[in-house]
């Protein structure tokens, strides 16, 4: 840990003077790092800041007013205007969420006579260009995180800002050369920045903690984009810190993951660690950054229950069983094997087996099935309209054949409308329709497949219900088709089952039928393209980053890679906190799941978590996982774990709120305890990613046997940032 020392700067006849009102509000007993010969370069140089910064917000303003009362216009000129409308409202909200504090800290080149390099969230320079602050994500402010005693990466000294409220409350120097201490004063205390931030107080939203990464946080964060980067780290260690802050440094320094080309998506836990990080990105100089749950992929993902059956479980989460869907799309592509004469005002046409499979070709590669509908039938047309024989124009031919029921009717039984939701539907309600599409799939796995309600989707239905909905692309862009053909649609539907039911053995066999979807709306002449908001978690994105990775199985990987084409990711977990164990490599893991070009980096200090805490977790971790990748603690807390009865917890609550004015606590494993606006109650599951200034821990036993119970335990014990109490029901 570099010595903490305040810089005593040189200063010259010629300078400035200070501002009057001093932007430095230390405590009485840190009185001394307020002597004028300290701080009076910083003073100077805030004020600078102030005024520019008071310039910049009106011209912003003005800009803002200005580009909101020009005409919208159209097409890419509206497109234009909407982006400099968000650009300016964005740069404008953070210049005034944070004004002075924008500046995290400064740096001092060994042997330069120049001035100080301030780092800022944002780059700020004054009228004439001159820089005010080097936004933290360039190259040239690389040292202030990454600088150490053994690498000082060119610096002689360091010096770190603690804001509050607008003013700064501390500050740390650290300096880096040998003789560097010529010209300073010690600080009053020997703590840095990031060690006295950790025992802070805890609030509902993260606190970007910015001006304290550290260097092996910082080496991450500025790691490429190119090929998966795996996170791997255990708790405390600042895994999901440097997933928020790599989103921020991308966004700003690789071009390949600009907005207009996909932009970068965040994958989270759940909707708790969603809410608790939602204001990072922004204080980091990012809004626009697309975060959701793998439940928000899909549209019946946040109604869907747990899967109870764990054997049912593990077949779905194979991504062997979504070549299922592929097979079900593929069922209703096969050209008829008959053909029909259909008649014209003029002649009759005979349409054969060989024009439906030349049509049905007109579906490229590729192409989601409701979406080439309109393509197959376009060139059934075409080939109809080259075999009449007559004068008539190409155009009344073919006007004539789409307004031809008979041919709409076998075209829609041909190649019908689907939903996901049917297509899912009927693999787990007939069982001869998953033996076709799965036949690797033993009887018996079939029979656990089955269910009696068809839709009643679980988490573990989410990767088949995306891929399905990938596979059949939009049906909106095909719903004006005719009436009648949505009823020849469901009779073909009905012939199929009929004849998958007569075949079918099996115990099951008088489930629902297959269905196809209810085409409300009939199609004119022309086809009229419904237009739609495009969905913003469809994809493609650039890059991706997946919090709590070691959660995600096989199958939901696949949807996630639908999404990023690029295959450009950054993969952030601990093997150790996976509920249902991960003994693999996370190379094999990913490997296995489809990505390649894996990369692996680790963390291994736990910032967060008091050794009085891990002192208990790491036992209950490695009873479950010997081998586990537990991290090393680097404070003391000074408050050992508490263990009690349940009865206490009323008590122990109102005593930490009665002493703690700030701050939040959680009880975890207690669904009975009603959570207020400082005292969270979550299950272990929704405590992952979280942490909190005390932890209260209800019949951890309880929990349950095996891997997930200990994880669980580990999991939640570890959320504690300051005290951590055990409670448990008297047997």
């Amino acid at each position: 840990m570099p010595r903490q020392v305040a810089k005593r700067p040189q200063i010259g006849t010629d300078r400035v003077k200070l501002p009057t009102a001093s932007v430095f509000d230390l405590p009485e007993r840190l009185s001394a790092k307020t002597e004028p010969a300290l701080v009076a370069d910083d003073e100077r140089h805030f004020a600078a800041i102030a005024r520019r910064l008071e310039q910049v917000t009106a011209e912003l303003s003005a800009r803002l007013d200005a580009a909101r009362k020009a005409p919208a216009g159209q097409g890419q000129r509206a497109l234009d205007r909407d982006q400099e409308v968000h650009r300016l409202s964005a740069r404008l909200r953070t210049l005034r969420r944070y004004s002075l504090d924008l500046c995290l800290g400064r740096i001092d080149a060994e042997g330069a006579d120049g001035e100080p390099v301030y780092i800022g969230r944002l780059g700020l320079t004054d009228e004439d260009g001159g820089r005010l602050l080097l936004d933290w994500r360039t190259p040239a402010a690389a040292p202030f995180f990454a600088a150490t005693h053994a690498n000082p990466m060119g610096l002689a000294s360091r010096r770190r800002y603690r804001w509050t409220r607008g003013r700064i409350t501390d500050y740390w120097d650290e300096v880096f050369t040998a003789d560097g201490f010529e010209g300073h004063a010690a600080a009053l205390d020997d703590q840095s920045a990031f060690i006295a931030s950790l025992g802070g107080a805890r609030s509902a939203r993260m606190r970007d903690v910015l001006g304290t990464i550290q260097a092996d946080q910082d080496a991450i964060i500025r790691a490429g984009s190119r090929g998966a980067l795996v996170v791997d780290g255990g708790p405390g260690t600042g895994k999901t810190v440097v997933a928020l802050h790599r989103t921020a440094y991308l966004l700003y320094t690789d071009p390949r993951l600009d907005h207009r080309r996909g932009g970068v998506l965040f994958v989270g836990p759940h909707q708790p660690y969603l809410a608790y990080v939602s204001d990072v990105l922004p204080s980091l100089g990012e809004e626009g950054v697309q975060t959701c749950t793998l439940r928000d992929l899909v549209t019946e993902g946040p109604a869907a229950g747990v899967e109870t059956d764990p054997r049912v479980a593990r077949l779905k989460a194979s991504k062997d069983l979504l070549n299922a869907v592929e097979a079900a799309v593929a069922f209703y592509e096969r050209p008829p094997a008959k053909g029909m004469l259909v008649e014209t005002h003029w002649s009759d046409v005979y349409l054969t087996p060989d024009d439906w499979a030349a049509a049905f070709e007109a579906a490229g590669p590729g192409t989601p099935h409701n979406e080439a509908r309109e393509l197959v039938w376009d060139e059934l047309l075409t080939i109809l309209a080259a075999k009449h024989d007559g004068d008539e124009d190409e155009d009344q031919v073919r006007a004539a054949l789409r307004r031809n029921r008979e041919l709409g009717a076998a075209f829609g039984r041909a190649w019908p409308l689907l939903e996901a939701a049917d297509l899912v539907g009927d693999l787990w309600t007939v069982p001869a329709y998953l033996r076709r599409c799965a036949p690797w799939l033993t009887p018996q796995e079939i029979t656990l497949l089955q269910r009696t309600q068809a839709q009643a989707w679980t988490v573990s239905d989410l990767p088949l219900l995306d891929a399905a909905r990938q596979r059949l692309g939009d049906p909106d862009t095909e719903r004006r088709r005719r009436e009648a053909e949505a009823a020849a649609g469901r009779q073909e539907m009905d012939r199929v089952v009929e004849h998958l039911l007569e075949s079918d053995d099996s115990e099951m066999r008088v489930m629902s039928m297959l269905r196809v979807h209810d085409l409300r709306d009939t199609l004119n002449d022309g086809l009229v393209t419904a237009e739609t908001d495009p969905d913003q978690l469809a994809g493609p994105f650039a890059h991706i980053v997946v919090d709590e990775a070691q959660e995600l199985t096989d199958a939901e990987w696949q949807m996630l890679l639908l999404r990023c084409p690029s295959r450009s990711f950054t993969i952030v977990g601990d093997r150790a906190q996976a509920r249902h164990g991960f003994t693999e490599s996370w190379t094999d893991r990913l490997e296995r799941a489809g990505i390649e070009h894996i990369s692996l980096a680790s963390l291994s200090i736990n910032y967060r978590t008091p050794e009085e805490v891990m002192a208990q977790a790491e036992p209950v971790i490695r009873a479950a996982l010997p081998d586990a990748n537990v991290p090393t603690s680097i404070r003391r807390g000074g408050v050992p774990v508490r263990h009690g009865r349940t009865a206490e917890l009323d008590g122990i609550l109102t005593d930490w709120l009665a002493e703690h004015a700030d701050g939040i606590a959680c009880v975890i494993g207690d669904p009975a305890f009603t959570a207020t606006d400082r005292v969270r109650s979550l299950t272990p599951e929704l405590a992952k990613g979280l942490e909190f200034d005390l932890v209260v821990l209800v019949d951890p036993d309880a929990f349950g046997d095996g891997i997930q119970g200990a994880v669980d335990r580990y999991v939640a014990m570890t959320r504690a940032t300051g005290r951590l109490v055990i409670l448990k029901t008297p047997v």
